[in-house]
Formats: structure tokens, sequence, C-alpha cells
């Protein structure tokens, strides 16, 4: 009897609009019959996830125990996949100098290969690929990206599939906001633990017009790179990477 491949999605997101970015990745994981999706707010089914063939996440200051941390480890560890889209990698902390990404989550943040530190405004920017080779992103064109550019520290060996280019300073209301040396800023790369791999995208903003909340009363309405043809490439391929098909 041939069996579904099962996969899991993660959505909550703050400052985002979750219920946005869910429609549009359970559309995507709907275009194949084979797939059934399980859908949850946060990590703490951790049989669910571990039973999945790939869990898909869109999140940001979602904050996973030290339990559910070692769970999402453990899953891919034994041989997961893990697609992680956008704010997975970011915890942050509102202050009276401004926002603030505390250190912490790291058994986390080294499972993603990566933590969120700021990002300038959002801005058109160069998006180059990194690795042509890659099925990931064989044949995909540089583009230009209208989305937030994600600066971030890594952790373990990182393959890096797509980046861009900052160098400055900024005044976005992070603490953080000095970025002066040119090093790459990756907006795709894998990233393998143990048996398993993750896949994390830095693209994929979106903001409906309360999201903002308590920052901003209401905010205006953004929807970044959903509508770029060669995201949602990227993410169709990301899924079919996430089936083990790519």
């Amino acid at each position: 009897m041939t069996s579904p491949i099962s996969a899991y999605l993660v959505a909550n997101a703050r400052f985002h609009d979750t219920d946005f970015a869910r429609l549009q990745i359970l559309q995507l994981l709907g275009e194949d019959e084979s797939v059934r999706t399980r859908v949850a707010d946060s990590f703490a089914d951790a049989d669910a996830i571990g039973n999945a063939d790939f869990l898909i996440t869109y999140t940001c200051d979602l904050r996973p125990t030290e339990q559910q941390e070692q769970s999402l480890r453990d899953f891919v560890s034994a041989g997961g996949r893990w697609i992680a889209l956008h704010g997975t990698n970011a915890i942050l902390d509102i202050s009276a100098g401004g926002m603030i990404c505390p250190r912490t989550h790291n058994t986390f943040m080294e499972t993603l290969g990566s933590r969120f530190i700021s990002h300038p405004a959002i801005a058109p920017y160069q998006v180059t690929v990194s690795d042509p080779e890659h099925p990931l992103v064989r044949g995909i064109e540089s583009f230009e990206a209208s989305d937030e550019l994600y600066l971030c520290e890594y952790y373990g060996d990182v393959k890096p599939l797509l980046e861009t280019r900052y160098t400055g300073t900024f005044h976005t209301g992070y603490v953080e906001n000095e970025w002066p040396t040119d090093d790459p800023r990756l907006v795709a790369y894998t990233h393998c633990v143990g048996d398993g791999e993750v896949l994390y995208i830095t693209l994929g903003h979106c903001c409906g017009k309360y999201d903002m909340q308590p920052i901003q009363e209401v905010a205006e309405v953004v929807r970044g790179s959903w509508d770029h043809p060669a995201y949602r490439e990227l993410l169709r391929r990301a899924v079919e990477w996430g089936k083990r098909r790519l």
C-alpha cells in the first residue's frame, strides 16, 4: 500500500501576517495530492513532528522550550528535513533602547545554522546564486528582491545557495545596527545536522495592517517576495527537496 507524504507546518510569526503565509504555503503543499499536512502554531507536538517526512516553519519569535529544542534537533539528526522560512531564526525582545535579539535558545539556533540579529529598512536588493550547480537553485538567475535583508550569525557548516551584500548603519529600531564588513549575507543555505538537513530561506516577509502592534497601531500591508516568480520557484523546489524528490 502506498503511503502519503507527511508534512508538518508550524505557522506563528509575530509581527507578520501569519494567516497570509499559512495559506500560501498550504496552497503550495496542496499542489501534490500525495502530501498530507498537519498544521500547528507551536513546536509542542514532538511526536507528530518526529513522525513527519518533512517539517516546514514560518515563525517569528516563537520560542521553543528546551525539550522542544532538543526534539527538533533529534528530528533532523535522525534524517529529517526542515524547511525554515523567513523569521524562524528570530527571537525578539523590545527594550527602551530598541529591538534586541538575545543570544538564547542555542540548540534551536545551532540546529537551524543561524540566528537573526537585525535588518535594514525594506528596500530592493540584488540576490545572486552562490552554488549554481545545486538543484535547489540551478537555472535561477540573479534577481531583485524587495524584502527584509536578514543579517545573521551562523553556526556550523552552512552551504550558501543564494546571497546578497550589505554594509552600513541603519535606523530601523534594532540595537545592533552597525554592519561594517562586506561579508556575504546569505539569503538561502543548507545546513546538515546528523543524518538530516535544514534548508533556510530568509525571503518571505509579509505584514497585515494590525500585525505590528503594539509598536505601530496600523501598518502598511506588505507582501515582500511572495509574488516574485523566483521566490515561488524556490518554494516549489524546497517542497520537492522536503519530499526527497530533489
